[in-house]
């Protein structure tokens, strides 16, 4: 039987809590729409039991006693004259801590159950948010607040990381547990990185066209319930659940001293456009929680259908309850923030939007790691260096600068040595140092680093879409070969030495690097440059083909990067401690730096490391600066090298590092 109160509007959710004297769960549901709202309970058998919920302003809540966890749960909406709701569909919580169900979206007349213009009754297909338990032992668990200036980050799927790795027990891999295992750490060890940034790993779903052709999202960016974790990454061993598997794998991380940083979608949600199917926000409360023009038309600023309007109170409250979870209940360090310009809109963007300020002002994210995805596809949505100066953010201007000088051979001298300085031209203002940018090469968008160098044009007919998906500017370049099958040795060398010069550009820049993971071993999706609906051996890890020459070369350079003072202070260059040298040992003039054939340097790092540089097809002769040199890495693993009389001869090789 169960014992009912008014409750409190706050806080937001199902929440275990106490009132008047006894020990029961508080709901609380914001709608604005909504004239009535019921909280639906259901049985192991699908019985449902309604209770109508008390409103206070727009925010209906209700407190009940003789509930269990595991009970499941949503609300159903009775609309006013102006909403779109509909009372025969069951709603998601927006605060779920927990879902049960995937809805089978496959065809025309299942989509129809989750329609708002259907009126049968779906709850016993809808999506159910689930009462959880949160109680865990973190057994003196602490925020690691590595150094901006130490980080390495490893941008990694929980599944594709561990799903092919023979080494470890069949029942974990590709889940939260696979990651946590000891054989897992002690490679992120070995390899050096300091902070794993996931691949979102809250509750989605896959698309209906995806479901239609029987793909799934694989990446994840396709969100529903945002406090949620992803269930499909959890092991099912006895005695765990999505959740504490989730806490127990960041407990191992971080006694392993490496953080945690979220990949977060809150741009927009799965249920897309207003015909789609609906299973929460849109029919909770739609004029507040999409933008939307004056005759209900969404702006979809993402490319996904709609845009979470995050200008609105309730919205931005739901964001920063969200952070505060992860934060403080799953002590996860920080977050990485897909397509970030839309959390600025208002609905232009705005650099101090309100949800901007809030997120400044929020006690429990002043240590966390916050990274901006800045851009989106809206008017005025590429946002590089315009973020407030608490975020780092993904520099997509290091990725194609430093490839295109690499690969394409631009011979552009100047902006290759400005973005491995630290891109001072984007980020030099307000106080920002190099850390803000976060230097990639490849991430999951795009090709792999292998890929990169093996192909001049995308594959990705697997994709279903006739090839037109994924970015078309990859300035890559296939060395004369396309594909990575029956490669002609002397290709496959050029390719490697442009992998090698990639990623010691990469991982010897001022900045924070960001590695993909599997690049370190040579990891390839065979040309496919949106592997997002390919969850099968295209994007998990060929752990079988694994490079363990070039895994060294990685490991290396990596070390080598922490014992450089300049890279690892998050500071900008001066003549001071860097010089910049062309081949002929002297100071580089305006001459070197305008003359697009020269596409060779050097650059001296605290006296100590001498950084060659060669972009030509051939041979290239420097005249060191004065001192006793020895070669410490190069691109060709230290083979090709002549030296004479302080004179050093590359041939066949892109970078070298000398020490004194």
């Amino acid at each position: 039987m169960f014992h009912t109160a008014k409750g409190t509007p706050y806080p937001m959710g199902c929440t275990h809590q106490e009132y008047e004297g006894k020990q029961g769960f508080n709901f609380s549901l914001y709608s604005s729409q909504a004239r009535a709202v019921e909280l639906c309970f259901f049985d192991s058998v699908g019985q449902e039991v309604r209770f109508p919920m008390y409103k206070t302003e727009d925010i209906w809540h209700i407190w009940l006693a003789n509930l269990e966890y595991g009970t499941e749960y949503g609300f159903r909406i009775y609309g006013n004259s102006e909403s779109i709701s509909n009372l025969n569909k069951l709603m998601l919580d927006p605060y779920a801590k927990a879902v049960n169900g995937k809805p089978d979206l496959s065809n025309s007349e299942k989509r129809k159950w989750f329609l708002l213009s259907d009126e049968r009754d779906n709850a016993a297909f809808a999506p159910k948010s689930v009462v959880t338990q949160t109680d865990f032992d973190w057994e003196g668990d602490k925020p690691l607040r590595t150094p901006w200036a130490e980080t390495i980050i490893y941008e990694v799927h929980v599944k594709g990381f561990t799903q092919l790795h023979l080494d470890l027990p069949e029942e974990i891999r590709g889940s939260y547990a696979g990651l946590a295992h000891p054989k897992m750490i002690a490679y992120l060890k070995e390899l050096g990185i300091t902070a794993v940034e996931l691949l979102p790993i809250n509750y989605h779903l896959d698309e209906p066209h995806l479901q239609e052709k029987g793909l799934q999202n694989y990446w994840g960016y396709s969100p529903l319930a945002m406090f949620a974790v992803e269930s499909k990454y959890w092991s099912g061993r006895e005695g765990t659940t999505p959740l504490t598997e989730f806490k127990s794998m960041v407990k191992a991380l971080h006694q392993a001293g490496i953080e945690v940083i979220l990949d977060v979608v809150f741009n927009h949600s799965v249920e897309s456009e207003k015909h789609f199917p609906t299973f929460c926000q849109r029919g909770i409360d739609d004029r507040t929680y999409y933008w939307q023009n004056e005759d209900g038309e969404y702006h979809n600023y993402t490319g996904c259908g709609n845009s979470l309007n995050l200008y609105h109170d309730a919205s931005r409250r739901w964001v920063l309850d969200c952070l505060r979870y992860w934060v403080e209940e799953c002590h996860v360090d920080g977050f990485r923030f897909d397509l970030a310009s839309t959390l600025g809109r208002e609905p232009d963007f705005n650099k101090q939007a309100l949800l901007f300020r809030e997120i400044e002002q929020e006690p429990c994210l002043k240590h966390c790691k916050l990274i901006a995805e800045p851009w989106d596809i809206g008017g005025n949505g590429y946002q590089v260096g315009n973020f407030p100066a608490y975020f780092a953010e993904w520099n997509d201007r290091f990725r194609d600068d430093v490839t295109k000088f690499w690969l394409w051979k631009s011979g552009e001298l100047g902006i290759f040595t400005e973005r491995f300085a630290g891109s001072s031209d984007i980020y030099k203002y307000d106080g920002r140092l190099p850390h803000h940018s976060i230097n990639f090469i490849t991430a999951h968008d795009g090709f792999t680093l292998r890929d990169l160098v093996s192909y001049n044009h995308k594959h990705n007919e697997a994709n279903g879409e006739n090839n037109r998906d994924g970015r078309n500017e990859n300035y890559s370049y296939n060395h004369g070969f396309e594909g990575i099958e029956n490669v002609p040795p002397m290709v496959e060398q050029d390719r490697i030495l442009s992998r090698a010069s990639l990623m010691m550009s990469l991982l010897l820049a001022n900045g924070t690097p960001m590695l993909l993971a599997g690049d370190e071993f040579g990891h390839t999706q065979f040309g496919n440059n949106n592997a997002y609906c390919q969850d099968n051996e295209t994007s998990w890890l060929k752990w079988a083909q694994f490079d363990t020459v070039f895994f060294n070369f990685i490991k290396q350079t990596i070390a080598l990067r922490k014992k450089i003072r300049s890279l690892n202070h998050d500071q900008w260059w001066s003549i001071e401690n860097v010089q910049l040298f062309n081949t002929q040992g002297e100071l580089m003039n305006l001459d070197d730096w305008h003359n697009r054939d020269t596409k060779a340097m050097q650059i001296l790092l605290d006296h100590q490391y001498l950084l060659l540089i060669n972009a030509k097809t051939e041979l290239q002769t420097f005249i060191l600066p004065k001192g006793r040199w020895k070669i410490v890495e190069d691109a060709a693993f230290n083979q090709n090298q002549r030296w004479e009389n302080g004179f050093l001869t590359l041939e066949n090789v892109d970078f070298c590092v000398l020490q004194k």
